[in-house]
C-alpha cells in the first residue's frame, strides 16, 4: 500500500507575491480576493500548497519584508476575514496555506521598535540591537547592510546606533532577549490556531548574532560591494539557531500535518542541511538550480549533491524562481520559445523532492525590463545602473489579453510585460501544446506515480552528455525519466532486457514525439520521456 500523500512531501507548493497575483481593489496592487478568485484555477493548475509573500501590515520599505504588526492584515491586501474566507476556501480545495514570517527584523513602524527608539529605560529597550558608538565615536564594529553601506544608524534620543541586516527602516530584532523569543513563539501559535497550514522563515540563520558583536574577517579580495568585502561569520549562522529549531518545530508538532522551510541566508548547501530534521526544520531552500548551467552535467550535480546531503532522513525540495531571482524563463529560454522550460519541469517534477514553483512561472513569464523611472526595490535603487534589483521578476500575473494582462483595470504597481497579448493563461488554456498544459498534464501525472512523488532516486551514469537520466523506485513501480538537455535528436539504448516491457507515459506535447522500439528510445531536442513498469517487487509495508 502506497503511503498517505502528505501535502507538503508529496505534493507541489506555489509560491503567489500577492501585491502581483490579481487585483480586485482598483488600486493597482494584488489582493486576497483577486488569490480567491483564482482558487479554482490554482486547483485545476494541481498544487497542494500556497506560500503567500507577506500580508502583514507594513510600510512598504521593503514590500512587506519590513513588517509593523505579526498579527494582522495589510489593509491594501484586505482584512482578516477575507484572510479567513481565503484559508477556508482553500481547504475546501484541498490547497493549504503557507505564511511568510520575517521574524529577523520588523519594520521601523512597529510599535516595539518607537518603543524601544525613545529611551535607553523603556520596557523595549534591549528588543532591538542598540550599541554605543566606538571609542573616539564612529560605528560599533564593521558590520555592513547587504542593501547599502554600514548596517549601523544612529538614533538622537538614545545617543546609539541600531544595526539594520538590511535598509535602515529594518531594525533587527535581539533574539538573544528571552522576552523577543517568546513573542515570536507566540506569532507561530497565534496563526496556528487560525489553521494556517505551514511556514516560510525568511533569513531565519540570521536571528541570532554574535554575542559579542565582533567584526566580521576582511576578505583579502577585491569586491565592488561593500557588504562582500567581509566573512559574514558574526552576523548569521550562530550555535544557538539549533535550540530555536527544534523549539518552532516543537510547536508545529501539536498540530496535524504543519509544515516549516527556512530561507538559510549566507549559508552553503551543507550548512542548511544542519537545520532540517526530525526535530528541526521539515525542509530548507538551496539555490543550486538558480545557479546551475542548462546542461546535463550541471542541474545531474546539483540534484546529486542536494539529494546526498538529505540522506534517507530527510526530504529535498527544488525552485527554479522566486520573489528574489531572475525567472528560469529569463535565464535559460531563448527568445519566446518554451522548449528548455518543459526540459527544466520534468526534471523539477522528477526527482525526489517538494517543487516549488513560481507565480507565472506556469505559463513562462519573462522577466520585465525596468526603466530607471520606474524602480520599486530597494535593492534596485541602490545599485543602480547595476541589474541587481529585482523588480524584473515580480510583474503582474498575465492572465489574459486585456489592458493590463486582465491583472488590474488600473495602470499597475510595475509594468505588465510586454508580450502579455500572446503569452497569457488564457491563450494557453486554448492551446493544447502550450506550457501551461505540459504542466497540467505533468502534474497530474506526478500525482497518480507513486514512484515520481514518493520513490527513491538513482541518476545512473550515461555517456551521451546531452542526456539526463532520473531513476525512481517505489515497490513495485519503476519509473525512468530521460531528458534531452540538447537541440538535436538523441539516442539511448535502455539498459534492460528486451523482454521487459515499460510504458511511455508522458512524452511532451510537441509535434514531435519521442519513440520506443525494443530498448532503443529517441528523444527529440530538448524532449522528455517518462517510462514506467512494474518490476514484480512488491511495496513495504
Amino acid at each position: 500500500m502506497a503511503d498517505k500523500f502528505l501535502w507538503w512531501k508529496h505534493g507541489i507548493i506555489y509560491q503567489i507575491y500577492p501585491r502581483s497575483f490579481l487585483d480586485t481593489g482598483l488600486d493597482g496592487i494584488g489582493d486576497l480576493q483577486g488569490i480567491r478568485q483564482k482558487l479554482d484555477y490554482l486547483k485545476d493548475l494541481g498544487v497542494d500548497g500556497l506560500w503567500l509573500s507577506p500580508i502583514n501590515p507594513s510600510p512598504d520599505k521593503d514590500f512587506g519584508y519590513d513588517v509593523a504588526d505579526y498579527n494582522g492584515i495589510d489593509p491594501k491586501f484586505g482584512d482578516m476575514a477575507t484572510f479567513d474566507l481565503l484559508l477556508e476556501e482553500a481547504h475546501q480545495r484541498g490547497i493549504h496555506i503557507i505564511m511568510d514570517l520575517v521574524l529577523n527584523h520588523t519594520s521601523d513602524q512597529h510599535p516595539w521598535f518607537l518603543e524601544s527608539a525613545s529611551s535607553r529605560d523603556n520596557p523595549y529597550h534591549d528588543w532591538y540591537i542598540w550599541r554605543d558608538p566606538a571609542p573616539g565615536g564612529g560605528f560599533p564594529n564593521n558590520w555592513t547592510s547587504i542593501f547599502s553601506g554600514p548596517a549601523w544608524k544612529f538614533n538622537e534620543a538614545r545617543g546609539q546606533y541600531f544595526y539594520h541586516m538590511f535598509t535602515p527602516e529594518q531594525p533587527d530584532l535581539n533574539w538573544r532577549n528571552p522576552k523577543v523569543r517568546e513573542a515570536m513563539l507566540a506569532v507561530f501559535k497565534f496563526w496556528l490556531d487560525r489553521g494556517v497550514d505551514g511556514f516560510r522563515l525568511d533569513v531565519f540563520n540570521a536571528y541570532y548574532k554574535h554575542p559579542e558583536l565582533a567584526d566580521n574577517p576582511v576578505k583579502p579580495s577585491i569586491h565592488l560591494r561593500p557588504f562582500d568585502r567581509t566573512e559574514h561569520i558574526n552576523d548569521v549562522s550562530q550555535p544557538e539557531m539549533i535550540p530555536l529549531v527544534r523549539d518552532i518545530r516543537s510547536l508545529l508538532d501539536q498540530y496535524p500535518e504543519r509544515y516549516v522551510v527556512g530561507e538559510t541566508f549566507l549559508a552553503d548547501s551543507a550548512q542548511a542541511r544542519t537545520y532540517i530534521g526530525e526535530d528541526r526544520l521539515h525542509a530548507g531552500f538551496d539555490y543550486g538550480f538558480t545557479h546551475a548551467p542548462f546542461s546535463a552535467k550541471g542541474f545531474g550535480k546539483a540534484v546529486q549533491y542536494w539529494d546526498a546531503l538529505h540522506g534517507e532522513e530527510a526530504w529535498p525540495n527544488y525552485f527554479f524562481n522566486n520573489h528574489d531571482t531572475k525567472r528560469s524563463a529569463t535565464r535559460f529560454a531563448a527568445g519566446e520559445d518554451d522548449a528548455r522550460l518543459k526540459v527544466l519541469l520534468t526534471l523539477q517534477l522528477a526527482v525526489r523532492g517538494t517543487p516549488y514553483l513560481y507565480y507565472g512561472e506556469e505559463i513562462g513569464m519573462r522577466d520585465i525590463p525596468v526603466k530607471r523611472s520606474e524602480l520599486q526595490d530597494p535593492v534596485g535603487k541602490t545599485y543602480w545602473p547595476l541589474p541587481v534589483g529585482r523588480d524584473g521578476c515580480r510583474s503582474p500575473m498575465q492572465w489574459n489579453a486585456e489592458t493590463y494582462a486582465g491583472f488590474s483595470k488600473v495602470q499597475p504597481w510595475l509594468p505588465v510585460h510586454r508580450n502579455y497579448p500572446v503569452r497569457n493563461v488564457a491563450t494557453q488554456e486554448r492551446d493544447p501544446q502550450s506550457l501551461l498544459h505540459f504542466y497540467k498534464e505533468l502534474i497530474k501525472l506526478r500525482r497518480v506515480t507513486p514512484a515520481l512523488h514518493a520513490g527513491t532516486m538513482l541518476l545512473p551514469e550515461v555517456e551521451n552528455p546531452a542526456l539526463l537520466l532520473i531513476e525512481r523506485h517505489y515497490g513495485a513501480q519503476q519509473a525512468l525519466v530521460v531528458l534531452n538537455f540538447s537541440r538535436k535528436q538523441q539516442v539511448h539504448l535502455l539498459p534492460y532486457p528486451d523482454n521487459e516491457t515499460w510504458s511511455m507515459v508522458f512524452s511532451g506535447l510537441g509535434d514531435v514525439r519521442p519513440a520506443l522500439k525494443g530498448n532503443v528510445l529517441w528523444i527529440p531536442p530538448y524532449g522528455t520521456v517518462i517510462l514506467t513498469r512494474e518490476t514484480g517487487e512488491q511495496p513495504a509495508d
